[in-house]
């Protein structure tokens, strides 16, 4: 697997969702939010061991990458995947059965490698992850909304927009980085993003990523990581 260069990546979707941007109808970006405290839960790849001397710490670092490099075909993501949806489902579907009295709830998701298959060659439209659009698909039917916060920059608003829809997602709100959310910790922006979307009235059941900076910093009762492979899918 060639580890993706996200801009360079992001201008070729953006040349090559200019044909397609006519099809697609300008949405409103709903964010949204109630203020919900979250308890985690997040599967995790090992860390690399560590080593008692530098030269052993490089040569550890380089097997290390190379082994999990090769590890992370397509199978083996969809499966770790499909692992984690197996614990989400469950959850979301007790939920769902079990509102608070005039509960709206939501799921936030990320989208890279969250949602859509970014990294495992590269088109546009971008494929949908099929074990997270199963448990959205489930969350959608039973009238869950499903936001999706990204920290991809606000040019690509509309052509992730149109793909996340014409793969199945219905998109009550999608918060891409403007132009001072750039100079903003990821992390942090995407916390204030859930935050806005508790504010709106929604409860967050659910907040699903690859990334910690994707789960961290609360305002989502639970958290679902998929892998990322020490970062290696970011």
């Amino acid at each position: 697997m060639i580890r993706r260069t996200w801009w360079h990546r992001a201008s070729l979707a953006a040349v090559s969702a200019t044909a397609l941007l006519a099809l697609a109808a300008p949405a409103d970006a709903a964010t949204t939010a109630p203020a919900a405290a979250a308890v985690s839960r997040a599967v995790t790849a090992p860390a690399p061991p560590s080593s008692a001397t530098a030269r052993h710490a490089a040569t550890t670092a380089t097997t290390a990458s190379a082994s999990t490099t090769a590890a992370v075909d397509y199978a083996t993501w969809q499966r770790d995947c499909r692992a984690v949806m197996a614990q989400a489902l469950p959850y979301i579907q007790q939920r769902v059965a079990q509102p608070r009295p005039g509960e709206k709830q939501a799921i936030v998701f990320d989208i890279d490698n969250t949602t859509l298959e970014t990294d495992f060659g590269f088109s546009f439209p971008q494929p949908a992850n099929q074990p997270v659009l199963e448990v959205a698909r489930y969350a959608q039917e039973h009238g869950v909304a499903l936001f999706f916060v990204t920290a991809r920059p606000g040019i690509l608003y509309l052509p992730t927009e149109w793909n996340l829809e014409y793969r199945g997602y219905e998109v009550s709100g999608l918060a891409v980085r403007g132009l001072f959310d750039l100079f903003k910790d990821v992390a942090e922006y995407k916390t204030a993003e859930r935050a806005a979307i508790e504010a709106k009235g929604y409860t967050i059941i659910a907040n699903i990523g690859n990334s910690a900076s994707d789960l961290s910093g609360g305002h989502a009762e639970r958290t679902f990581k998929l892998p990322d492979y020490d970062g290696q899918l970011s």
